[in-house]
């Protein structure tokens, strides 16, 4: 028979497969814990990994806010810094006037506060300050140039009296004179007005020392006068590219420094000035035109003249009229800045 002792051996004998297997699943177990540690460990790594992204949406957010606030303090001094382009000590419209209140704002600004502004300056200021600099970088045209007028009573009278001549009987003339010769025939006609013309011009172009415009208008009258048929056809200007240019006395005259004078309204000849009447008269002995015998025949013929142009011109002295205020003043302006023009020329 077994003893105790025996029974108690055996016993522990089967038992010890258990223990092993149970000790082996306990290690499995506890090494699935700490894997399982480990993984979360890992996750936590992952997390903390994650972290920093989320600090820099943080500090990208912190930095935006801060962007916006130093814009904020920024654009006063940007509206400060600008409204001082182009100042002056004349008061600007819209602009802080004082010296004083621009170096309050400078200060404010420098301490990183926002200064008040009142209702129409701050951020409306770099508007005018544009503006001002933009005045200053292009200066304004010059003035239209003025005349003496001290026969303004007289000279309204002969406007008027031009005007109605011109609507009631130039005007009338040349439109019918329009029905029955074709453009072509007015054009040809200018021209040869203009051609017999090229003594006043050429001249005038001597004494004014323009030696190249004299011996270009010497050249145009003699292409002119010989392939233009006495200078029904600009030959001068369209086979050889000779271009005319408007020379007269009175610009002669002002050339060398004469002045305009008083402005004067001549019925049938109309606005004019001192000097450009002296040179109107001297031209006068220039024109072949005016040697045209008898005295009767040479009035015709300058009368002619005189419907063949406006009928060329028609509906630019009305224009000018229409657009006018005071259709006086705008006629006598245009006349002074026209000969202003030639003279600088």
């Amino acid at each position: 028979m077994m003893t105790r002792r025996t029974v108690v051996a055996l016993f522990v004998m089967m038992l010890m497969p258990l223990s092993v297997q149970a000790g082996v699943t306990e290690t499995a177990t506890v090494a699935g814990t700490e894997r399982a540690a480990v993984s979360v460990s890992s996750t936590g790594v992952q997390g903390v990994k994650v972290q920093p992204a989320v600090a820099d949406a943080n500090v990208d957010r912190q930095k935006q806010v801060v962007a916006d606030t130093e814009g904020v303090k920024s654009a006063p001094v940007e509206a400060a810094k600008l409204s001082r382009v182009g100042r002056s000590d004349d008061a600007v419209p819209g602009a802080t006037t004082s010296a004083a209140t621009d170096r309050t704002v400078f200060a404010q600004a420098g301490e990183g506060g926002i200064p008040s502004t009142p209702a129409g300056e701050g951020l409306n200021k770099p508007e005018t300050s544009h503006d001002e600099a933009t005045a200053n970088e292009y200066p304004a045209e010059e003035e239209a140039p003025k005349i003496s007028d001290p026969l303004e009573p007289w000279n309204r009278a002969m406007f008027t009296f031009n005007d109605k001549l011109y609507f009631w009987v130039l005007k009338p003339v040349a439109q019918g004179y329009n029905y029955v010769a074709p453009q072509p025939v007015r054009v040809a006609m200018r021209n040869l007005f203009s051609n017999a013309a090229a003594p006043v011009r050429f001249v005038n172009a001597l004494l004014q020392l323009k030696f190249r415009v004299a011996g270009t208008e010497l050249a145009r009258f003699g292409l002119n006068t010989t392939f233009g048929l006495a200078g029904l056809f600009d030959v001068a200007e369209d086979q050889f590219n000779l271009y005319g240019q408007n020379e007269d006395l009175g610009q002669t005259l002002g050339s060398y420094g004469v002045g305009s004078g008083v402005y004067i309204v001549w019925p049938v000849f109309g606005p004019s000035s001192l000097r450009d009447t002296v040179g109107l008269v001297g031209d006068g002995f220039l024109n072949p035109l005016n040697y045209i015998s008898p005295t009767a025949a040479m009035f015709g013929v300058r009368s002619y003249e005189t419907v063949n142009k406006t009928s060329l011109s028609i509906g630019e002295y009305e224009d000018l009229k229409a657009a006018a205020v005071d259709p006086y003043v705008s006629v006598r302006d245009a006349y002074v800045q026209h000969r202003n023009y030639l003279i600088k020329e």
